[in-house]
C-alpha cells in the first residue's frame, strides 16, 4: 500500500515528493521487527520510548519513520512528524488491513471485574449456535480453532487490526473484545467501530506509577468507550452504582441487566448447587414480561449470574433465542476463572485469577456460601511491585479462610521469602493458621494432600497463566496439571 494512502487521515501537511509513491510492505512499532519497506512508528511507552530505538530500526533497513519529534538519523531516512504517534499507528493499521472493524461486528466488554468471563461466555454462546465468533483478551486470541498469546488484555492497535483481518479471512462474523482502560487511554482502539459494548462494574484498580494517575482518570477512560465510540447498543449492569455515570454521556440505545430485578433482563429464583466437587448456580432468566427460561450455570456465585445476564443480553441482540442461550450456558467453561479441576471425588479444587484484595474477598465470599467443611486458600503476590497489595491479600485471606498456604506468584527478581513475609505480616491473632512454602509447585501439592472430605481449596492469583516469572524468565508451570498430579498420587496412596 502507498504511504500517501496510509497517511490520509493524519493531516500530514507536507509529504516529501519522493514518498508520494513509496510502497509500504508493513508497519511496526517494535524495532526488532523492522525491515526494508516497513514504516517504523515511534511509540512512547511507560518504560521505554520508541524514539530511542529508531536508529536500531534504521539498521534493519527501515527508512521511513513516524515520530513526535525530530530524530537523529542518517540523511537517507525520512521522518514524518505527527502530534500523536499512537493515533497514527491506529489509523495506519486500520487502513493497512482494509478497515476490518467496519466489516466485523465488534462486541466490546469493559469493567473492573468480569470482562474475561463475560467475553468468554459471549464467545461460547455465539459459536455454540453456529455464529462464528473470535475472542481477544486476557486469555489470548481465539478463532476458528486457532490460538495466539497476547501480552496485554487489549493488544496494540496494529495487532488488533491484523487479527481482525485474519478473523474475517476465516469467516468470523463477530469479535468479542476485552477493552481495558489502558487500551482506551493509550488509543489502542482508536477509530474502531463497535456493534455493542458492555459495562460490568467499577472499583479502584490499575492506579499508580505507569498506570492511571487517579481513580477518576481510570473511571473516565472506561467511560470514553460509551461516550466517544458510539456503539450501536450499550449494555450495562443496573445493579452497579457507577452505571449511571458511565451511561450519562452515551447516545447509544441502552439495555440493562440485573440480578436484583431492576433491569431489562433479570435473574429470578437463584439457587446455589454443589454436585460432588462441582459448584454452580441455577436461575431463571426473565426478559421483559414474556420470555422466561431456567438455566443451570456451572460457574458459582451471584456475580457469575450477572456475567451470564450480560452475555445473554448481547447474544439476544445477535439473534440467538433464549432457549439456545440457556442450553449454551449449561456447558460453559472458562480457563482460570473459577475453573473447577476434577481431581478428587471428596474435595473441590478451584483455580482463579483473583490477585487483589477486592477480587479475593469476592471469590472467598462466594465459596463460603457453599458451606465447605474447610475453606483453604493457596496464594502469593507478584514480585517487584504490589507491596501494598500484599498486606491487603493477607488480611482478607486470614479473616475469611480456615487455612492458608502462602507461596510464590511470579516473584521475578524479588526473593519469594520477602514477599511471603510481607503477606504473613498481615495475619494477626484472630487470623486462620497458615504455612509458607516458597515453591508454588510444592505449595499446590501440599494443599492437595491436606484437602479433606467437603473441603474447598482455592488456588488464587495464577488463573489462566501457565508459567512462573522467576528472575526475568518465564518458567513453565501449570497449576491444573500440578493439582491432577497431586491427586493422582493421593489416589495411588503415595
Amino acid at each position: 500500500m502507498k504511504l500517501s494512502k496510509l497517511l490520509e487521515k493524519l493531516n500530514i501537511e507536507t509529504l516529501p515528493s519522493e514518498l508520494e509513491n513509496y510502497e509500504v510492505k508493513d508497519i511496526c512499532a517494535d524495532s526488532r521487527k523492522a525491515a526494508e519497506g516497513t514504516v517504523f512508528v515511534c511509540i512512547k511507552g511507560a518504560v521505554s520510548d520508541g524514539h530511542d530505538y529508531a536508529l536500531s530500526a534504521y539498521g534493519k533497513g527501515c527508512r521511513v519513520f513516524i515520530a513526535q519529534r525530530e530524530l537523529s538519523l542518517p540523511c537517507d531516512a525520512s521522518v514524518i512528524i505527527t502530534e500523536n504517534t499512537r493515533i497514527a499507528l491506529a489509523e495506519m493499521s486500520q487502513r493497512f488491513f482494509g478497515d476490518p472493524s467496519k466489516e466485523i461486528k465488534v462486541i466490546g466488554v469493559t469493567g473492573t471485574k468480569g470482562k474475561t468471563t463475560v467475553a468468554h461466555i459471549i464467545y461460547h454462546i455465539l459459536n455454540s449456535n453456529g455464529i462464528k465468533a473470535g475472542y481477544i483478551g486476557t486469555n489470548g486470541i481465539m478463532f476458528d480453532g486457532k490460538f495466539f498469546e497476547t501480552v496485554n488484555t487489549t493488544p496494540e492497535s496494529y495487532d488488533l487490526a491484523r487479527y481482525m483481518r485474519k478473523m474475517l479471512d476465516n469467516g468470523v462474523k463477530y469479535l468479542v473484545l476485552e477493552v481495558s482502560s489502558q487500551a482506551i487511554y493509550l488509543d489502542r482502539i482508536h477509530n474502531m467501530q463497535f456493534e455493542s459494548c458492555v459495562f460490568t462494574n467499577l472499583s479502584p484498580d490499575h492506579i499508580g506509577e505507569n498506570e492511571h494517575p487517579s481513580f477518576e482518570h481510570y473511571r473516565d477512560s472506561k467511560a470514553r468507550l460509551f461516550s466517544e465510540y458510539s456503539p450501536r447498543v450499550a449494555i450495562y449492569n443496573a445493579d452497579e452504582e457507577a452505571s449511571e455515570y458511565m451511561m450519562s454521556s452515551c447516545a447509544s440505545a441502552k439495555f440493562s441487566y440485573s440480578v436484583k430485578g431492576c433491569g431489562d433482563i433479570c435473574a429470578e429464583n437463584v439457587k446455589y448447587y454443589r454436585d460432588g466437587g462441582r459448584l454452580g448456580v441455577s436461575f431463571e432468566i426473565k426478559v421483559g414480561e414474556k420470555l422466561s427460561q431456567r438455566v443451570n450455570l456451572p460457574l458459582p456465585g451471584d456475580f457469575n449470574v450477572s456475567n451470564a445476564l450480560a452475555a445473554t443480553a448481547v447474544c439476544i441482540g445477535a439473534g440467538v433465542t433464549i432457549e439456545n442461550i440457556a442450553k449454551a450456558l449449561s456447558s460453559v467453561t472458562l480457563k482460570g476463572r473459577f475453573e473447577i479441576v476434577d481431581a478428587l471425588p471428596y474435595a473441590t479444587f478451584i483455580i482463579d485469577y483473583a490477585h487483589n484484595a477486592l477480587s479475593l474477598r469476592s471469590v472467598l465470599s462466594v465459596l463460603r456460601a457453599y458451606e465447605p467443611r474447610r475453606l483453604i486458600c493457596v496464594f502469593g503476590s507478584v514480585g517487584g511491585r504490589t507491596q501494598m497489595r500484599r498486606a491487603e491479600l493477607g488480611k482478607v485471606a486470614g479473616e475469611m479462610c480456615d487455612f492458608c498456604v502462602i507461596t510464590s506468584d511470579n516473584p521475578d527478581n524479588e526473593p519469594p521469602e520477602q514477599i511471603m513475609d510481607d503477606i504473613a505480616a498481615a495475619f494477626g491473632e484472630d487470623s486462620c493458621p497458615y504455612v509458607k512454602i516458597a515453591s508454588r509447585r510444592e505449595a499446590v501439592l501440599y494443599a492437595v494432600r491436606e484437602a479433606g472430605r467437603g473441603d474447598i481449596v482455592l488456588f488464587a492469583g495464577k488463573g489462566h497463566e501457565d508459567y512462573q516469572l522467576i528472575c526475568g524468565k518465564r518458567e513453565y508451570f501449570s497449576e491444573r496439571e500440578t493439582i491432577i498430579e497431586g491427586a493422582f498420587s493421593m489416589l495411588l496412596g503415595r
